[in-house]
C-alpha cells in the first residue's frame, strides 16, 4: 500500500483566497509553509503534485512508488520551506529535490541492465484513415520511444517539453552546467528523432 501524504486538513474557506484578491505566489506560500501556515501547504501541494506526480513517474515507471516519493518530496518541502534561498524557481527547486529522492529508490533496487535498443522493439500500430486514431496511435509510439530513451535524456525531454523548463531550470535540477544540459538535449532528440521515424512517425509531426 502506498503511503499517502499527511497533509493538514484545512476547510475551503481556508484553501481559497478571498474574493478580489490575488492567487499567492510560490515564494509567498513556501514564507507562509516557513511560519508553519497549514492552509499554505495544502494550497501548495494542490498547484503542484501533479507535475511532479508525473515527473517522478517518468523516473521510476512504477505508480506506487511514485506516490510514495510525492509523499516525501512535499513532506521535506513544508520541513525545508524555512531554508529556500530564492536561488532558483520554487518549481525548480521542488523538481531537483524529487529528483533527488526518485533516484535514492533507483538505487535501492536490482541492478538492471539498460537496453538501448529497445526501439528496435517497437512497432507501428498500423495506419488507419481516422485521423483521430492515427494521433491516438502516434502518441502511444512517442510514449514508447519515451521510455526507451537512456534515463537521462528521457528525463530532460521530459523536463524542456512536458514541463517547459528552461536549459537554466534544467541544469539545477540536474546540478550539472547549462552547456551540458545543450549537448544532451542535442542527442536526446537526435535519439528521439531516429527512434520515431524507425517508429514510421514524422518527426515533423513534433
Amino acid at each position: 500500500m502506498s503511503t499517502v501524504l499527511a497533509l493538514p486538513r484545512v476547510s475551503e474557506t481556508e484553501r481559497r483566497p478571498a474574493a478580489g484578491a490575488k492567487a499567492p505566489t510560490d515564494v509567498g506560500l513556501m514564507a507562509r509553509m516557513a511560519a508553519g501556515d497549514r492552509a499554505a501547504l495544502q494550497v501548495f501541494y494542490t498547484r503542484h503534485h501533479v507535475r511532479v506526480f508525473r515527473f517522478v513517474l517518468r523516473i521510476l515507471g512504477d505508480r506506487t512508488q511514485a506516490e510514495d516519493v510525492i509523499s516525501e518530496v512535499f513532506i521535506d518541502a513544508w520541513r525545508q520551506a524555512g531554508q529556500f534561498e530564492g536561488r532558483s524557481a520554487v518549481s525548480t527547486w521542488l523538481l531537483a529535490i524529487a529528483r533527488h529522492k526518485a533516484y535514492a529508490v533507483l538505487r535501492r533496487r536490482p541492478t538492471e541492465s539498460i537496453d538501448d535498443e529497445r526501439a528496435a522493439e517497437i512497432e507501428d500500430d498500423g495506419e488507419t484513415p481516422d485521423v483521430t486514431l492515427e494521433k491516438q496511435n502516434r502518441a502511444v509510439i512517442l510514449r514508447r520511444c519515451l521510455d526507451a530513451l537512456p534515463s537521462t535524456h528521457r528525463e530532460i525531454i521530459d523536463l524542456v517539453y512536458y514541463h517547459e523548463r528552461s536549459v537554466a531550470d534544467v541544469a539545477k535540477v540536474f546540478g550539472i552546467p547549462e552547456n551540458t544540459v545543450k549537448t544532451r538535449l542535442f542527442y536526446a532528440r537526435k535519439k528521439l528523432a531516429g527512434m520515431l521515424a524507425a517508429a514510421g512517425v514524422d518527426r515533423d509531426w513534433l
